[in-house]
């Protein structure tokens, strides 16, 4: 397995419920390390370039409504095989059909308000990690 650096971003519904240490403590149990970590909140502009992948969508302008309408905590993440693992502790995007124990499962509230975020491949990765932190923010 290779170690990989992926982002994770804490989705205004989890902040707004103070469930920001419960995110977190998953994936450090999995033994994930946590380099970079920021609290912020994303403008319009921000959340549809971060999300411009997904502009021919039908949920595109909802989810930028959803991303900018609160705080999310944003971080660096790394670990063996960190993409498929934060995945696997996230759980499927609908927390209806997530997996017991997941995330989603247990704090996400729709397919939108889901609690949370993870890159889906090492080149996602590589580019939300570059939106949203400079090299000097990143420890390890």
């Amino acid at each position: 397995m290779a170690v990989e650096r992926t982002l994770s971003i804490i989705k205004p519904d989890a902040t707004r419920r103070n469930l920001t240490g419960k995110i977190l403590a998953r994936f450090e149990e999995a033994g994930l390390r946590i380099v970079a970590q920021k609290r912020l909140r994303l403008t319009r502009e921000q959340a549809e370039r971060f999300y411009a992948v997904h502009s021919e969508r039908s949920f595109y302008d909802d989810l930028c409504d959803y991303m900018i309408s609160g705080p999310v905590v944003a971080q660096v993440i790394v670990g063996e095989n960190a993409i498929a693992l934060i995945r696997e502790i996230m759980g499927a995007t609908n927390p209806a059909n997530a997996a017991p124990g997941t995330i989603r499962a247990e704090f996400g509230e729709s397919i939108e308000a889901n609690s949370v975020h993870g890159s889906d491949s090492p080149e996602t990765a590589e580019f939300e990690i570059g939106f949203l932190f400079s090299g000097i923010e990143i420890i390890g």
